[in-house]
């Protein structure tokens, strides 16, 4: 179990992927690798990936802007970019409160 103290990583989820399924943490990697790479597949084609009782993965664009370079104060021009954005769903909301 985490703490409060502790951050889940990729580590804690593998072996709660091995503990849960009873496989090695081997097969565990694999499984939670797997996710991670169609997750990211789907958004690198501009695809939304929904996944029941967690939430909504989606690529969105940021539009360009002006910033300011923190060391010399000059304005700079930021270019539009896509980011990911996730949206939690209400199971999830629920769970945390």
């Amino acid at each position: 179990m985490i703490s409060q103290n502790h951050m889940a990583n990729k580590v804690d989820l593998i072996e709660k992927v091995a503990a849960t399924i009873s496989c090695t943490k081997a097969d565990g990697e694999r499984a939670v690798e797997a996710v991670i790479a169609g997750i990211t597949e789907a958004l690198k084609k501009g695809e939304e990936v929904s996944i029941a009782g967690l939430g909504i993965f989606e690529a969105k664009t940021r539009p360009a802007r002006t910033g300011r370079n923190p060391r010399t104060g000059e304005s700079i021009q930021i270019k539009a970019m896509r980011v990911p954005k996730f949206r939690a769903s209400k199971t999830l909301k629920d769970a945390v409160r």
